[in-house]
């Protein structure tokens, strides 16, 4: 499958994390844990694009969360090979000699074992965000019915219709779509076709799509904050997923 030039552009956005690494399971993960009395036995898995958890836009949203009361623990599923900062609006690299080392076979390994480490801590709900490709591991995750709540961004790898129908199909976690304009990955047709497997209650656990104009593939995690429209995209796609998790988690 082929990417689209957005899923390597963006916005290095600034700011102090306030999360830790840590190994979990022999694991590289972020852990941003709330400040104030939080649910124990919950936790928000973030699965973030190819950049991984050492991009500080990454580490500020997982940060975010957790000053929403969430636990969260960004996972490198990447295993220690996401692309560098500086790979960002390059030109000449070459995407699709790298998307293979980060297959399935590569990639759920790592999610699997700090899932059951996180399991025999004592949690027993999860929630994942999943942002481009993040997405297809999130969507991966709910059809084993390991989460409890699916949130995904701007995904990538979905081939559409078939995981939207296997998703219906087999999935128990209620799913929120963050969408925008602007998106190969996931274009309007999707998005419509993700409307009408799941929406006006067809999908009993809940669904819901947001929809944001003037956005591009990546806005939620890699936006240029000075745009207004990128700016109330990304704040919106976040809001949004604090309220899905909230209500259904």
């Amino acid at each position: 499958m082929s990417f689209c030039k957005h899923c390597i552009q963006g916005v290095r956005h600034e700011g102090n994390p306030a999360g830790k690494l840590e190994t979990i399971a022999g694991v590289n993960c972020y852990i941003a844990t709330p400040t104030v009395d939080y649910p124990k036995d919950k936790v928000i898995l973030f699965l973030p694009d190819v950049f991984g958890i050492e991009l500080i836009n990454n580490k500020l949203l997982a940060d975010d969360f957790a000053k929403n009361g969430f636990k969260v623990v960004a996972i490198d599923y990447l295993n220690g090979d996401s692309l560098a900062p500086d790979i960002m609006n390059s030109p000449s690299f070459n995407f699709m000699e790298w998307l293979p080392k980060h297959g399935a076979e590569q990639t759920r390994p790592p999610l699997d074992k700090v899932i059951a480490a996180l399991k025999a801590e004592g949690v027993t709900k999860f929630g994942a965000t999943g942002y481009c490709f993040g997405g297809r591991y999130t969507f991966d995750l709910a059809f084993d019915n390991v989460i409890q709540c699916s949130v995904v961004a701007h995904p990538s790898l979905l081939t559409v219709p078939e995981d939207l129908e296997a998703y219906f199909s087999k999935s128990q976690a209620p799913l929120l779509i963050n969408s925008c304009e602007v998106d190969q990955m996931f274009p309007i047709a999707a998005q419509q076709k993700a409307d009408e497997i799941f929406a006006d209650g067809k999908f009993a656990p809940g669904y819901k799509r947001e929809y944001f104009a003037g956005c591009t593939h990546g806005f939620a995690v890699r936006g240029d904050m000075s745009d207004p429209l990128i700016k109330a995209g990304k704040e919106g796609a976040f809001k949004g997923t604090v309220e899905f998790f909230l209500a259904h988690l």
